[in-house]
């Protein structure tokens, strides 16, 4: 893999292209296994950009209302189970 970051577009297509390589059964052994290993670096840094930009996300929505949409969910969802028990 080379130094430079990938764009998350393109980490995603050399992993598709990896997998078929890998499942083509036309490399070796020891080629799949460093294709692998190519592949579990791309698979993290496709996770760290998706963190990266939930992260952001979650930011902006804060930013936005005050209030992370998912805590809001959480409350309204809390606030329901207290109306519904039974007495």
């Amino acid at each position: 893999m080379a130094k430079d970051k990938l764009s998350f577009e393109q980490a995603l297509e050399k992993l598709e292209k990896i997998v078929e390589q890998i499942e083509s059964g036309k490399i070796g052994l020891e080629e799949s296994i460093a294709r692998y290993e190519e592949g579990i670096k791309l698979v993290k840094q496709c996770r760290e950009i998706l963190d990266a930009a939930e992260k952001k996300i979650q930011l902006l929505a804060k930013a936005e209302g005050g209030q992370l949409l998912a805590e809001e969910k959480a409350e309204r969802q809390a606030g329901r189970a207290e109306d519904e028990v039974p007495f």
